[in-house]
């Protein structure tokens, strides 16, 4: 090369490397300085000897690290490190009611049980009904032996019809000695013991019914009726067994009422005073989840609360009632109770929006100009997909609810919806298919009341 070329050549190269990445300038100078001339300002001698056949390969390589390094710079992120506005996912504040909830898990009871027994002692000679079978009160479930009891009757009131003869002749002669006894014709000696002696018989007459009504109480005992509505149990008789009666270990069935049914549960004592306020503000209303692929709700009320705190395990035990009307809940089973105390309306953003710090917790307020504020925030409560406000931000405006971390506060951000931004891969946004530009996407409701992970004692509206 002629020494008129030089200059060229050197600003040529010049404007080259402000191209490249430092790795490439780097890479280049080397090459440069290990091949021979004829390129200025080179050594007099290679470094490495025969690297002039390698100048060309080793040129095109820093070359084309060069172009892929200014590739890379062209095509930088922006948000942190870039210059343009961040891509993020937006929601907004919104007041809406989310009900003030306790969760637990309970264990289903019968609303009344009955253990069938027998109250005389015979032969059992007949079941009138299959186990599990759906009994009314009155049903009749066994049948004892009846002709004992039927022989005992007839003779009771044999004796009563005997002593009601007796007695009317009593009755008569004690009129006729009161006559006599009137025309001083008999003494007053023999008229008191004609008189005593039909008093005695009266008081035969009443121990002879007695006698009776029990004998004929006892044969009504052969027919063993069901005491309650509801559903049995197992049979622990058969057919022909001998049945004593009033037996505490002769039990024959028992019968359990599940149409209404209870749910027992226990809630920590700090609750305490926040049941009682709630309570006498009105029925505080219960959901049940059955246990099974139907996740269907069962919904009650709270109809029973302990008067006294379990010191053992520092728990209040509480009962509440269902309908179950389709018997979806079964004694001995456990379900997962939601109680809910209040539904008051509140500030809520999607909990996705929440940022921690050293200084607490805050979110992004995106502002009428599209620039990022970061706004610390008060969290009252977490309610599922959503957090409750206490104060931070006011309803209606816009936060980033995906792609935090490519937000500097002060710098432009640009809306996308959840897939563009990748929002769907951090999980830290709600996924949307709508257009978030102009209209940011707003987290939907849970379809059921959420656990709450402390109570309020109070029900006040919270104002930003």
């Amino acid at each position: 090369m002629t020494g008129r070329g030089r200059p060229s050549w050197h600003a040529s190269c010049a404007r080259w490397g402000e191209t490249l990445t430092p790795f490439a300038r780097l890479f280049a100078c080397f090459t440069l300085f290990s091949v021979h001339a004829p390129f200025p300002l080179m050594l007099p001698r290679p470094l490495i000897p025969g690297a002039q056949r390698f100048l060309f390969p080793l040129l095109g390589l820093g070359l084309l690290l060069g172009l892929t390094g200014c590739a890379d710079k062209a095509k930088a992120p922006a948000g942190r490190g870039g210059g343009g506005a961040a891509p993020v996912v937006a929601g907004k504040v919104e007041r809406r009611v989310v009900p003030l909830t306790l969760d637990a898990i309970g264990a289903v009871e019968p609303s009344r049980t009955a253990t069938v027994r027998s109250q005389v002692t015979g032969t059992l000679i007949k079941i009138h009904f299959t186990e599990g079978q759906v009994v009314k009160q009155g049903d009749v479930l066994f049948e004892i032996d009846s002709r004992p009891f039927q022989n005992s009757l007839r003779s009771a009131e044999a004796d009563l019809q005997r002593i009601k003869v007796q007695l009317g002749t009593a009755q008569a002669q004690v009129d006729r000695y009161r006559t006599l006894n009137e025309g001083a014709l008999v003494s007053q000696e023999q008229f008191q013991s004609i008189a005593d002696s039909a008093r005695a018989l009266q008081s035969q007459q009443l121990a002879s019914e007695s006698a009776a009504a029990n004998a004929r109480l006892q044969l009504d005992y052969c027919l063993i009726r069901a005491p309650l509505d509801g559903r049995t149990g197992n049979v622990t008789v058969h057919e022909g067994d001998l049945i004593r009666g009033n037996d505490s270990a002769g039990q024959l069935v028992t019968v359990h009422q599940i149409s209404p049914i209870n749910v027992t549960f226990s809630v920590p004592q700090q609750y305490f005073g926040s049941l009682v306020q709630y309570r006498a503000q009105g029925a505080l209303k219960i959901k049940v989840t059955p246990p099974g692929p139907d996740d269907r709700l069962e919904e009650g009320e709270l109809t029973f609360m302990d008067n006294t705190v379990d010191a053992s395990t520092g728990t209040l035990k509480l009962k509440g009632t269902f309908p179950n009307p389709k018997q979806r809940l079964w004694p001995g089973q456990f379900a997962t109770v939601t109680l809910t105390l209040a539904a008051p309306e509140v500030l809520t953003v999607a909990s996705s929006a929440l940022q921690t710090s050293q200084a607490g917790q805050h979110v992004f307020v995106i502002k009428e100009d599209k620039t990022a504020e970061l706004r610390p925030v008060t969290v009252e409560r977490l309610s599922g997909p959503l957090a409750v406000i206490a104060k931070g931000v006011a309803e209606g405006e816009t936060i980033v609810t995906d792609g935090q971390l490519r937000v500097i506060p002060g710098r432009p951000v640009e809306i996308k919806t959840a897939d563009a931004s990748g929002g769907g891969k951090s999980g830290k946004g709600p996924k949307t298919g709508e257009k978030a530009k102009g209209k940011a996407p707003e987290p939907s409701a849970p379809s059921a009341p959420p656990t709450l992970p402390a109570v309020t004692p109070t029900m006040e509206k919270k104002a930003p």
